[in-house]
């Protein structure tokens, strides 16, 4: 069966490519960068231009939804890249296609706070999508860049929806009645995303769940299945957002970046500033066949496991990843 996690941001290597294929992962939606300009980013490329050579035999660049397919024919996990903020582009629009160009498949308009694009899910006013974030998806639409708002605000979200021609997603986060954590969607936004022929990825990351690491696969399977009903089984994906052997650094970086001189715990707190326990049915990739068949014993027929481990988010990456004419 097809397999794709929409989001993992992993301190890479050997070991974590071979958890991958022996999970039967067919393709990642890889988090390029987060804070970094785009002199970092170019860095970041090159560096996955190194992990290419080194482990060719494992894992191969993603450009196009027919890399998906291509890579699974050749036992490997194909990558495709995605940005969790603006950063990389700065204030200068021609980087989007200077970046899509270079394999950049998916972009989020915000990390938390207010960008150039847009209002983050952590800001206490929100402002909606601004004229620079309105040109950009003008301009993300022409090139074949995904619009991202897993980590955008209410009211950016729904704007963005409106303005873009081609479907939006939500790579990694649930539903609010699920958790109602500031990263989690409201059915409002949620059903606007399925109208817009978009996908939401389900997080695995303790803190968009409900009991956190306590969380139980039946819970979980229970909140796909409730949200199926309510966005339709075409939906729906995942976007595990597994971050595996990374330090704290890591952790602080995504949280603070450059923009604070206090520290920001952003869903954690000081008493729990670490990263968090991880799901006992979900360490690695390795733990992906758990998934599957507790979707079968949750009732899903096979058909609707097949959309749901893999095939939407192949669906979604075909009607918003070619360039428009």
């Amino acid at each position: 069966m097809l397999t794709v996690d929409g989001l993992q941001y992993s301190n890479w290597s050997r070991e974590i490519f071979e958890q991958m294929r022996e999970g039967g992962v067919d393709a990642v939606h890889a988090t390029l960068v987060y804070h970094e300009t785009l002199r970092e980013t170019l860095t970041r490329i090159g560096e996955w231009n190194r992990r290419f050579e080194a482990h060719g035999d494992l894992i191969m660049p993603v450009h196009a939804p027919g890399d998906i397919e291509r890579a699974r024919e050749a036992g490997k996990v194909g990558i495709f890249f995605g940005a969790q903020n603006c950063s990389p582009i700065e204030d200068d629009i021609d980087m989007v296609a200077v970046l899509r160009q270079l394999g950049l498949l998916i972009m989020q308009l915000t990390y938390n706070n207010q960008s150039l694009l847009a209002c983050g899910c952590y800001e206490s006013e929100d402002s909606g999508i601004t004229r620079f974030g309105r040109q950009v998806i003008r301009e993300m639409n022409r090139v074949g860049m995904v619009i991202d708002m897993s980590h955008s605000s209410e009211r950016s979200t729904l704007e963005a929806i409106e303005i873009s021609e081609r479907p939006v997603i939500i790579s990694h986060a649930n539903p609010s009645f699920f958790h109602d954590a500031k990263r989690n969607k409201s059915d409002k936004v949620l059903k606007a995303i399925a109208e817009n022929d978009g996908l939401l990825g389900f997080s695995a990351y303790p803190f968009h769940l409900k009991n956190g690491p306590d969380c139980t696969l039946e819970d979980y399977c229970d909140m796909i299945a409730r949200t199926v009903d309510l966005m339709g089984i075409e939906h729906v994906g995942l976007g595990t957002d597994l971050c595996q052997n990374q330090p704290t650094s890591v952790l602080e970086w995504m949280r603070n970046g450059r923009w604070s001189k206090e520290m920001d715990y952003g869903e954690g707190s000081a008493n729990n500033a670490g990263w968090p326990k991880p799901l006992a049915w979900l360490r690695d990739s390795r733990d992906f066949p758990n998934l599957m068949e507790a979707l079968r014993a949750k009732g899903f027929a096979e058909q609707d496991v097949a959309r749901i481990m893999g095939r939407n988010w192949v669906e979604l990456l075909e009607r918003t990843t070619t360039p428009m004419e």
